[in-house]
């Protein structure tokens, strides 16, 4: 039966959207912003959780590091065929889909029994994830057409994404200590009943109008290259940057990137469009936002040990000394697209990752006795940097970008925050491991210490301060002491390789990054005017060659 006239607006839109979703576009981007929730969350809220799921599920320190890392994995992998299947077949059934089987994870998650299974369960839930991230953002895109307001909304988003570093520790702290371990799990459920409820609702639905056929090869190559350079970060740290298994992950990695690329260039129907990365305000601005989330996590990842392993903090009350650098990110990130708005992209992205390098370089001079009021102002300052960067750098991206192609730019943006927090975790881990466990090595050397337990306490702080503990004693003490110099020892350097990266960012930025994002018009009014320069040079060349 053919629909009727009134209902087409409705039931299907294009890249721009319906004049009611416009008309309610803040509701809209609220139900976003409350779906983002879910992924900013387990982000963290796994790694307050892992002494409990030793004790309860037996688990090896290699399962609990696939714990963490499966979701990672598969979550990294997805993002583009993710992307591109919601600007295909409709962007809010993406986002729908995704919060149903994310919630089928958590709960199937809070169920288990071994660690095997959890495992498994948190790899579905990163399927999940892989729907929902860029949905919301490619949404939001197309239902804030302004530019103005859109980098506005697109500061918003940023800032909740970013609620997730102090909200996972603190939630899941307060859960563990008075529910089971599961709980963890559990929370997600109602968040992702109200958001799909509220989704079918609210929430408009678009897709790209042409709708071409899926390029099969080209999300199968994605997928394998994304899932060998992440395996290769994830296992680096452990295994060793130079251990063979290592190496041929990012050899396999980089050839089927160049298969990837090759393919996407001639593919008739590209999955991702590589004239894309032609537009500075794209390319740039993914290296900025790379760089932003190589600080974050890495950071992060050192402050959250710091205060647990070297002050002695509870994983709750991490979490709420965390806080403050979470609500300031999330504070800034939206106020600074208003000033977005007058000084351009460049400034204000080049800006905030120096302002981050300056942050990291602040956390170097940091002792085993710094007391919290010394490291918040710190921590604030590295914040506001990213909360500065966070918002132009992702509003480039998406602004530079045709809309019926937001699906596929906003996966973009978000394989390359994930790939950069995977690189900032795993660089920055790696160099404050190798620092601790050389300082720790010479420190033990004829210390009363079973030899079981040596190489625990060389390779792992946490171990460390377990062991003194049980040592007790002057001699416990002393081992406690060393073990947590020596970690301070490895965050100093730690710190000022990610201060360098975000320096270093920041000079590429102001370089290469436009002060407003180029329209992907402008840009190929610009292409069609160098061809025509072109030809006409030729043909004034040739008629100057002589007969």
């Amino acid at each position: 039966m053919a629909r009727t006239t009134s209902e087409r607006p409705h039931r299907r839109t294009d890249a721009g959207g319906d004049r009611r979703a416009v008309d309610r576009r803040y509701w809209v981007l609220a139900v976003l912003c409350f779906s983002l929730v879910v992924i900013t969350l387990d982000n963290t809220i796994l790694n307050v959780a892992l002494p409990t799921l030793v004790r309860d599920l037996h688990a090896s320190n290699s399962q609990l590091q696939w714990m963490v890392d499966s979701y990672t994995l598969v979550f990294a992998c997805l993002l583009l065929p993710a992307g591109a299947l919601g600007d295909r077949y409709g962007r809010r059934g993406a986002l729908q889909l995704g919060l149903a089987i994310f919630g089928v994870g958590s709960v199937l998650s809070a169920l288990v029994s071994t660690p095997h299974q959890l495992i498994a369960t948190r790899a579905v839930m990163g399927v999940g994830g892989a729907f929902i991230m860029p949905a919301t953002l490619s949404i939001l895109t197309n239902v804030f057409t302004d530019p103005g307001e859109r980098v506005r909304a697109i500061g918003v988003w940023a800032g909740v994404a970013g609620i997730g570093v102090a909200l996972g520790p603190l939630a899941g702290g307060f859960l563990l200590q008075h529910f089971y371990w599961g709980s963890i799990f559990l929370v997600n459920v109602p968040i992702v009943v109200v958001a799909i409820v509220a989704g079918r609702i609210v929430v408009p639905t678009s897709r790209d109008p042409s709708a071409p056929p899926l390029d099969l090869l080209g999300a199968l190559l994605s997928v394998l290259a994304l899932a060998a350079l992440v395996y290769a970060i994830i296992d680096a740290p452990n295994a060793g940057w130079t251990s063979p298994r290592v190496l041929e992950s990012f050899v396999a990695s980089g050839v089927l990137l160049v298969a990837f690329i090759a393919w996407e260039l001639h593919a008739r129907h590209p999955m991702l469009d590589m004239s894309f990365f032609e537009n500075r305000s794209f390319s740039a601005a993914v290296v900025g936002i790379m760089l932003v989330f190589f600080a974050l996590f890495g950071s992060t990842f050192l402050l959250t040990q710091y205060f647990q392993f070297v002050l002695g903090y509870t994983p709750l009350q991490t979490g709420i000394r965390l806080l403050p650098f979470a609500l300031t990110l999330m504070i800034v990130a939206p106020l600074s697209a208003r000033v977005t708005e007058r000084l351009g992209a460049k400034v204000m992205v080049a800006f905030g990752l120096f302002v981050v390098a300056v942050g990291l370089a602040l956390l170097s001079p940091v002792k085993t006795d710094t007391t919290y009021p010394d490291l918040l102002w710190r921590m604030l300052l590295l914040s506001i940097g990213m909360g500065v960067a966070m918002t132009p750098a992702t509003d480039s991206i998406m602004g530079s970008l045709p809309r019926e192609k937001a699906g596929v730019g906003s996966a973009v943006n978000d394989t390359t925050r994930q790939v950069g927090g995977a690189l900032g975790v795993a660089i920055i881990g790696s160099i404050v491991a190798s620092r601790y466990g050389s300082r720790m090595s010479s420190v033990l050397r004829g210390k009363p210490v079973p030899r079981g337990l040596l190489h625990e306490m060389e390779h792992q702080v946490g171990a460390a301060i377990e062991v003194a503990r049980h040592v007790g004693g002057p001699v416990g003490t002393a081992l406690a002491s060393y073990a947590r110099h020596a970690f301070v020892m490895g965050m100093h350097d730690g710190v000022l390789v990610g201060a360098f990266a975000a320096l270093l960012g920041a000079i590429v930025v102001a370089v290469w990054l436009p002060g407003r994002p180029v329209p992907p018009e402008a840009l190929e009014s610009s292409r069609r005017r160098r061809a025509r320069a072109s030809r006409r040079a030729r043909r004034r060349n040739s008629s100057r060659v002589p007969a």
